[in-house]
C-alpha cells in the first residue's frame, strides 16, 4: 500500500495568513510554485493560495495585492489528506473535491502536499487519467 507520505512533497513553505498577496506572489515565483499552504499564527493550516486566486479574486476584482492578505482568500475548512492515509483515497478527495494540490497533515501538522503530477509518477496510468479527468470537470 503506498501512503500520501510516500508520494508527497515533503515540507512545504506556507505564506502567513497575515502576509501580503504581493508576499505570496514573490514566494510562489521564488520557489516557482504556482500555489502555497496558507499557515496561521496558530500554526495551523488555513487554506491554500493559487496565483490564479491571486488574479481572479483580488486583481480583476479591483483589489490591491498590497494590501490584501493571504488569509482573506481562505474559505472554510481545508481540503487535506492525513499522512498515512492510502494514496488512493487521496485520489478520491483530489476528484471529490476537485483540487489539484492536497495539504498532507500529520496530527494537526502540515507536513507535505501531493500535486497532480505527484499522483501521475506514482500510480497507473489508468488511475492517474481517470483522476485528473475528474478534477478538471
Amino acid at each position: 500500500m503506498t501512503l500520501a507520505r510516500d508520494i508527497m512533497t515533503p515540507a512545504p513553505r506556507c505564506v502567513g495568513e497575515n502576509d501580503t498577496l504581493v508576499d505570496a506572489a514573490k514566494l510562489m515565483a521564488s520557489l516557482d510554485v504556482g500555489a502555497l499552504p496558507i499557515c496561521g499564527e496558530d500554526k495551523l493550516l488555513k487554506g491554500m493560495v493559487t496565483d490564479r486566486d491571486i488574479v481572479v479574486r483580488c486583481l480583476a476584482e479591483g483589489g490591491d495585492p498590497s494590501t490584501a492578505t493571504a488569509g482573506s482568500l481562505a474559505e472554510g475548512k481545508p481540503v487535506t489528506i492525513g499522512a498515512d492515509d492510502d494514496v488512493e483515497e487521496a485520489m478520491t478527495v483530489m476528484s471529490r473535491e476537485q483540487v489539484r494540490r492536497l495539504p498532507v497533515i500529520d496530527g494537526h501538522d502540515l507536513v507535505g502536499i501531493i500535486s497532480q503530477a505527484d499522483v501521475a509518477r506514482a500510480m497507473a496510468p489508468a488511475d492517474t487519467g481517470e483522476t485528473v479527468a475528474d478534477i478538471s470537470q
